[in-house]
Parts: C-alpha cells; sequence; structure tokens
C-alpha cells in the first residue's frame, strides 16, 4: 500500500502537468490567441508585450537564484560567511529601477490601447451601431439606424467599425468575440456598456459566447458573427424589412400565428418579446448551438429539420432554464411548422462563406 502510495506521489507532478497542458486545447476561433480583426491583433500585440516582460523577469531571477545556490553553497569544511550585501546601494537602486523601466514599457502601451479602444464611434456615420441586448438564453441584435431587429446572428459587412451598445434584460451577461474583440459586461437595470471592433476583409463566420456566468445554460449561450460583402449586408438589411411570409398551409399558418406570433416576430409580424425568426432557415444554428441542417435520424417523427423540429418540440431538453416553453403542438404541426421555418431563407448572401465551422457547435458534438 505504502509503495503505491509512493508512486502516485511522484505522478502527481506529471499529471498537473498534462492537466495544464490540456487546458490550453480547444477551438481556435475560441482563443484570443488566434486575432482576425484590428482591436483583437492590438489587443494580442498587448498580451505578447506583457508575456515576454514577465519571461524576462522570470529568467533573470532564476538566472541569480541558481547561480547564488552554486556559488555559495555551503561546502565541507567551509564555515566562511560570504560577503552581505544588505546596505549596497548600487544594488538597492538596480533592482528598484529596473522594474520601474519595465513598468513603463507595459504601461505606457496599455493605457494607449485602452484610451484608443474605448472611443465611441456610435456616432461615425461609417461605422454600423448596433444595440446588443442578452437574455437567458439568447442574443438579441438591434441595428438602430437601419431599422431592423435579429437575434442570435450577427450580421456585418466586411472592414467596417462595429459601434456596440451593450445592455441585459435580465441578469448579469458578458459579451465576447475572441477571435474579433475583447469582451465587455452586459449590465442589468438600463446600465449601457460601449465598445467597439472591426470586421477583417474576408468573410467568414466567428463564434461568440456568454463570458459570464449566468445560471444553468450559461455554456450553451453561443451567438455567431457572420461578415459577408457589402452588397450580401445590403441585400439582407432589405430582406429584413420585407412583409412576413407565413405557411402556405392555411391550417399550419394559423396555429402558427396563435402559438408563436405572440412572442416572436417574423418580417412585419408578431411579437418583439423574443428571438426574431426572420430568415431563421439562412441561420448556422438554431437556439445557438444546434446545428440548421436536416438529418434522417428525425424523419420517422415527421420532419426532417431535425434540430428546429427538437427544439420546438421540447427546448428545456436543449437548453435548460430557458424562458421559451413547451407548446402543445401535434407531430403534423410541428413537422409543418419546423419545414415553414427552415426554408424561410432570405437568401441575401451574394457569394458562398467559406470556413464555416457551425458543425463543431453543435449539441450532438457535446452528446
Amino acid at each position: 500500500m505504502m509503495k503505491r502510495w509512493h508512486v502516485l506521489k511522484r505522478l502527481l507532478p506529471l499529471m498537473a502537468g498534462v492537466v495544464l497542458l490540456l487546458s490550453a486545447c480547444g477551438r481556435a476561433d475560441l482563443s484570443t490567441l488566434n486575432p482576425q480583426g484590428a482591436v483583437a491583433q492590438e489587443q494580442f500585440n498587448l498580451m505578447k508585450l506583457s508575456f515576454i516582460i514577465m519571461l524576462l523577469v522570470v529568467i533573470v531571477v532564476f538566472a541569480i537564484a541558481i547561480y547564488v545556490l552554486v556559488r555559495f553553497r555551503r561546502r565541507p569544511g567551509d564555515n566562511k560567511i560570504p560577503v552581505q550585501v544588505e546596505g549596497n546601494h548600487k544594488l538597492e537602486i538596480i533592482w528598484t529601477v529596473i522594474p520601474l523601466i519595465l513598468l513603463v514599457i507595459l504601461g505606457v502601451p496599455t493605457i494607449q490601447s485602452v484610451f484608443a479602444l474605448s472611443q465611441d464611434y456610435s456616432k461615425d456615420p461609417k461605422a454600423v451601431v448596433v444595440n446588443v441586448t442578452s437574455h437567458q438564453y439568447w442574443w438579441e441584435f438591434e441595428y438602430p439606424g437601419l431599422g431592423v431587429k435579429t437575434a442570435q446572428e450577427l450580421v456585418v459587412p466586411i472592414g467596417t467599425k462595429i459601434a456596440v451598445e451593450a445592455k441585459s434584460a435580465d441578469v448579469l451577461h458578458s459579451f465576447w468575440i475572441p477571435a474579433l474583440a475583447g469582451k465587455i459586461d452586459t449590465n442589468p437595470g438600463g446600465n449601457v456598456n460601449r465598445m467597439y471592433f472591426e470586421t477583417p476583409a474576408k468573410e467568414g463566420i466567428f463564434l461568440g459566447k456568454c463570458a459570464e456566468l449566468c445560471g444553468p445554460s450559461h455554456s450553451l449561450m453561443d451567438f455567431k458573427v457572420k461578415v459577408v460583402d457589402q452588397a450580401s449586408f445590403d441585400n439582407w438589411v432589405a430582406a429584413m424589412k420585407a412583409p412576413a411570409v407565413l405557411p402556405e398551409d392555411p391550417a399550419i399558418a394559423q396555429k402558427f400565428q396563435s402559438q408563436c406570433l405572440s412572442c416572436h416576430a417574423v418580417g412585419d409580424m408578431g411579437g418583439p418579446a423574443f428571438p426574431n425568426l426572420t430568415g431563421i432557415g439562412d441561420r448556422e444554428t438554431v437556439g445557438g448551438i444546434l446545428v440548421n441542417t436536416e438529418n434522417p435520424k428525425y424523419q420517422n417523427e415527421g420532419s426532417t429539420y431535425d434540430n428546429l423540429y427538437r427544439w420546438i418540440k421540447d427546448p428545456q431538453a436543449v437548453k435548460p432554464g430557458n424562458q421559451m416553453p413547451k407548446i402543445d403542438l401535434t407531430e403534423q404541426e410541428l413537422a409543418g411548422i419546423s419545414k415553414y421555418l427552415a426554408e424561410y431563407k432570405l437568401n441575401y448572401e451574394s457569394e458562398t462563406l467559406a470556413n464555416n465551422d457551425a458543425t463543431d457547435d453543435s449539441q450532438e458534438s457535446k452528446e
């Protein structure tokens, strides 16, 4: 028994090292070490500067410590006390001035970046202003200058400054797009926080998350940032303002209006309280986490649009604690509504977006 304990004690440091190593593994688009925008790049440069300074300090301190341990170690028969440096004014000045210099080297660019990144671009005519409102557990995006409101997918044009004004509708959340910008808290009580980020000069899809523990489904509170060309963005804005398109089947249309439009909106119809469903068929995900694709697994339940079907059938099973109730619908109604929503596409993209990584975010990959 004692031998096993000694072996375990020897393995513990190795296991701890492996845990630390694996903790750095993860998705590339969830890493601040893979910047894709100007703001994220500036923040990354600050991190590199901080790391270089810390590494330099660690190397110097360890080098001095090792030198002292080797040079002044006690040798057999040698009881001579080394020369003491206490009160040496030259050394005291050196180890006081050097940290001050390092602080200035780190502090000056940090202060410059903090003030530069805190600029308010909401009045800039070239910027796209987005009012971000966080909910348990979804994201609402309103473009006040364009008269558009959507959810879960922030559509923005390439090479543009995005001025974000963020608040919360319930508890404290945090708006975070690792590859494009830093994060900012969304506070309840009408308190608005502001930030901005710049979109890259190419199309792409970037993952955003809530970075503040906000409830049982905090880890499932994802959103997408879809960067498109200017023509596609203009098409999207126009399509979002177009009149609503209801299901062709009168029975399904009546059920959708009575059960769904009391809370949700499509086009110019419905309530504003919960996620706008206009163009949901174009979105990468359902509920922020389920891939918006077909799956033969659910064909025998009346619909090939499995994730929309699953979400409508029992949203609490997908994202516990969210505010969408389970609706009393027949299998035929479930299939009809999920098919209608899956086919509700705006078809605004002038080109196909590359590097669609939404599959990695699916609920199936977590199960």
